[in-house]
C-alpha cells in the first residue's frame, strides 16, 4: 500500500523569494551549521548588515531547534540563510545532505509546534571559514579567540553574502 503524502511545505525558496515575502520589520537568521556546533549571524531590519550573532554548542536536535526558536522570537526572525557546504566542483556532498537533512527535521519540528515553517534559503557557503579565518589570522587574534568566533563569523559571512546579492539584484 503507497504512503500517503503529507502536505508539507517546500524546504527552500530562492532568495529573492525569500527577501520579498520577509516583512520589513523582520531580520534574518544566517546558519554555518557544523557538525558540533552552529554558527548564527543576524540581519538589520533593512536586510544590508550581517552582525555574528552566537555560536550553538549542538547537544540534542530538540534542544538546538528550542534555542533556534527562543531566538527567532527574540529578534523577530522572519527567515532564514543557510550554508550549503558544496564541493569545490559545484556538487553536492555529505555534508550538503546533512544540512538539507537538518532543515527538514527543523521544518518537522516546527509543524509539530503547530508554528508555520520559517522560509529559507541555501547560499553556497565554499571556503567561508577559510575566509574568515584568513582575516582573523591578519587581526592577529589568538588560537583560542579563533575557535570561539569563527563558526558565528563564517555565518556572518554567509548572511552578508546573501544579502548583498539579494540587494544588489533587487536595485537592477
Amino acid at each position: 500500500m503507497a504512503r500517503k503524502k503529507k502536505n508539507k511545505p517546500p524546504i527552500d525558496i530562492p532568495l529573492l523569494e525569500l527577501t520579498a515575502i520577509v516583512s520589513p520589520r523582520q531580520r534574518l537568521l544566517g546558519f554555518d551549521l557544523g557538525t558540533k556546533t552552529i554558527g548564527l549571524a543576524i540581519s538589520d531590519t533593512g536586510k544590508r548588515i550581517a552582525t555574528p550573532l552566537e555560536t550553538l554548542h549542538r547537544t540534542k536536535f530538540s534542544k538546538d531547534a528550542e534555542r533556534l526558536l527562543a531566538l527567532c522570537s527574540e529578534h523577530e526572525v522572519g527567515g532564514f540563510i543557510l550554508g550549503l557546504p558544496l564541493n569545490m566542483d559545484g556538487s553536492e556532498g555529505p555534508r550538503a545532505q546533512a544540512t538539507r537533512d537538518f532543515c527538514l527535521s527543523l521544518r518537522d519540528f516546527w509543524l509539530e509546534k503547530q508554528l508555520e515553517p520559517f522560509p529559507l534559503s541555501f547560499w553556497d557557503e565554499r571556503l567561508s571559514t577559510v575566509a574568515v579565518t584568513r582575516t582573523l589570522l591578519d587581526a592577529d587574534t589568538s588560537r583560542s579567540r579563533r575557535g570561539e568566533v569563527v563558526d558565528k563569523m563564517a555565518a556572518s559571512y554567509i548572511l552578508q553574502g546573501a544579502l548583498d546579492r539579494s540587494n544588489h539584484t533587487a536595485s537592477d
